[in-house]
């Protein structure tokens, strides 16, 4: 017996906004939307390519009507694959996120970041390839 991840749930209060940003950093598109939620991927899952292999798991963004009040114990990172870290971070702050201090000191590789509904995530080294 074995299990796959699939989706990663955010609970958030604008569902489609959220989306939106993620769809914009992750070049993610919407796979599927209802009442209070929307479900962004890289591809759309079938249950066939689920059961065969390990794919890429979705985000879904769940409204829920309490706010965000500490910080998260889950939390995503984002490589940039074809431009600097610095780039990156200029370009997400520019689609609505912000920095965050979450305890992590001046002295890392990192960048902490929030997305507009303050949920942190970290940008890493990027992954371009180096001249």
């Amino acid at each position: 017996m074995t299990s796959r991840f699939t989706e990663l749930a955010v609970d958030c209060h604008d569902p489609e906004r959220l989306a939106a940003f993620w769809c914009e950093v992750l070049d993610f598109k919407v796979i599927d939307r209802s009442e209070g939620k929307v479900e962004i991927g890289s591809w759309v899952p079938t249950v066939e390519d689920v059961r065969a292999r390990q794919m890429p798991p979705t985000l879904l963004f769940i409204q829920v009507p309490e706010g965000k009040t500490v910080k998260n114990r889950l939390h995503l990172d984002v490589s940039p694959i074809d431009g600097s870290t610095e780039d990156e971070v200029t370009r997400l702050l520019g689609l609505g996120a912000t920095k965050t201090d979450v305890g992590q000191g001046s002295d890392r590789n990192w960048v902490v970041m929030a997305d507009p509904e303050g949920n942190e995530f970290d940008v890493l080294r990027t992954l371009a390839p180096q001249n």
